[in-house]
């Protein structure tokens, strides 16, 4: 199934537009372009996104729960409300310890 944007002009509430799935990691795309795109992301408990690199900045906002963000072999820990940028280039990882929800904003513009 084709990760599909949410309807533009139309009043949402990013929280309650996706759902927790057992055993799973689901992402919903509120928008993509060229330049970059904004996602939201729930994990189970459990779950985790296995160590990458990426060439552009990305913008971590949990807005239900708490994630744990390992960047470049640094652990922190996020809560309801807290948001971390993940500087291009750095070694990445998120975990959770326990369910959470995320906005993911990925600027791809100005690393040409």
């Amino acid at each position: 199934m084709e990760n599909v944007e949410v309807e533009k002009s139309k009043v949402f509430i990013v929280v309650e537009i996706i759902e927790y799935i057992p055993n799973s990691i689901v992402i919903k795309t509120i928008i993509k372009k060229t330049t970059g795109n904004v996602s939201v992301v729930s994990f189970d408990s459990g779950e985790n996104l296995t160590e990458k690199t990426s060439p552009f900045d990305t913008f971590i906002q949990i807005i239900a729960g708490k994630a744990e963000i390992w960047i470049n072999d640094i652990s922190q820990i996020l809560e309801t409300g807290e948001s971390i940028i993940i500087p291009a280039h750095s070694r990445n990882s998120i975990k959770a310890n326990e369910r959470f929800k995320m906005i993911s904003t990925i600027i791809k513009s100005g690393y040409e």
